[in-house]
């Protein structure tokens, strides 16, 4: 569903933003990304949605090569970032109903709309209110419930915890384990690193622009995930 084919990206001065990238994410899957700022990520995140093109290899959604046909790719994915862009003026009501209308989707009622937020979790206060006033972590449910109502099977997500205190971040965790177990092929990038083996059935580990570890099921029940980032960061285990 999300499929990195030699995926390499090298920028005009010359440093290498992503280093042969070969992942596949599949339906009902949640794949984390660690890394250090500058390890790659973003560079990943840029690619798959056609911010930029590659210098060589593939992205694909849904079999789709983005850089070929974005148009048509990105009917199969949706994109949540670190801050989520929000019509201040608007509702969350308002907010919704623009973005799903933007994805293509004309038949959805105000009830619809209200159950979305319901089920993530924004307090009913906030349907109508404007989003000027709201805490990041509103603005974020916001965002992962225009996420929902596009209803694409790929979800691409960048830091999206960040900022949120615990409860709002272990609600958000839960809700994306939902959509895992709807079938959605889910990459997230990350910096925390307890919250990757929370909820990721897959966890990675960039460096450098390179794909270093790639730990699942019962390795990362069984490894201190902590303890090989960091020997990662300092380099050990690294050919």
């Amino acid at each position: 569903m999300i499929v990195a084919d030699q995926l390499t990206k090298v920028y005009e001065n010359g440093v290498v933003g992503l280093d042969h990238l070969c992942l596949e994410v599949k339906p009902g899957e949640i794949f984390c990304m660690l890394g250090a700022n500058g390890a790659g990520k973003t560079t990943t995140i840029n690619l798959f949605l056609n911010f930029i093109e590659p210098t060589s290899g593939r992205a694909l959604i849904n079999g789709i090569d983005v850089n070929k046909d974005p148009l048509e790719a990105k009917k199969y994915v949706a994109y949540l970032g670190e801050v989520v862009q929000l019509y201040g003026n608007f509702t969350a009501i308002q907010n919704l109903d623009f973005f799903t209308k933007l994805s293509g989707r004309r038949d959805v009622s105000k009830r619809e709309y209200r159950d979305c937020l319901r089920r993530v979790g924004l307090p009913e206060w906030a349907f109508d209110t404007k989003v000027k006033k709201f805490s990041k972590g509103m603005r974020q449910r916001v965002g992962l419930a225009i996420v929902m109502m596009k209803d694409t099977p790929a979800i691409i997500l960048d830091e999206p915890t960040s900022g949120l205190d615990p409860r709002g971040a272990q609600d958000f965790l839960d809700m994306l384990k939902v959509l895992r177990d709807e079938g959605k092929a889910i990459f997230m990038s990350t910096h925390a690193i307890f919250r990757a083996k929370e909820v990721g059935d897959r966890v990675g580990i960039m460096k450098q622009g390179r794909l270093v570890m790639v730990l699942e099921g019962e390795e990362l029940e069984e490894v201190d995930l902590e303890k090989v980032y960091l020997e990662y960061m300092r380099g050990w285990g690294v050919d």
